[in-house]
């Protein structure tokens, strides 16, 4: 799905009470867009989680990603580099 879509929508979902987390490949559309909470990942397109045969790091981008919510202090929008060296 499109990165500037999910941001858009993010929003709206927020603006209905709905919590959300985006997981972004494009960090220049998440900082036009600004959803309310994203995680920033440095992989190629298509691949938000990295590649399958690392389910270690995909399970660490997940991990990285739900941790925004429970941010209490970060108040929206929020946007984090998940950092590639923890998984």
């Amino acid at each position: 799905m499109c990165n500037q879509t999910v941001g858009l929508i993010a929003a709206e979902l927020e603006r209905q009470g709905i919590a959300t987390v985006a997981i972004q490949l494009l960090r220049e559309v998440a900082e036009r867009v600004r959803p309310p909470r994203a995680l920033f990942v440095p992989f190629r397109h298509g691949y938000p989680l990295d590649t399958s045969e690392n389910p270690k790091r995909q399970h660490a981008v997940l991990e990285a990603a739900l941790q925004l919510l429970e941010e209490p202090s970060s108040k929206p929008p929020v946007l984090i580099d998940f950092q590639p060296g923890k998984g």
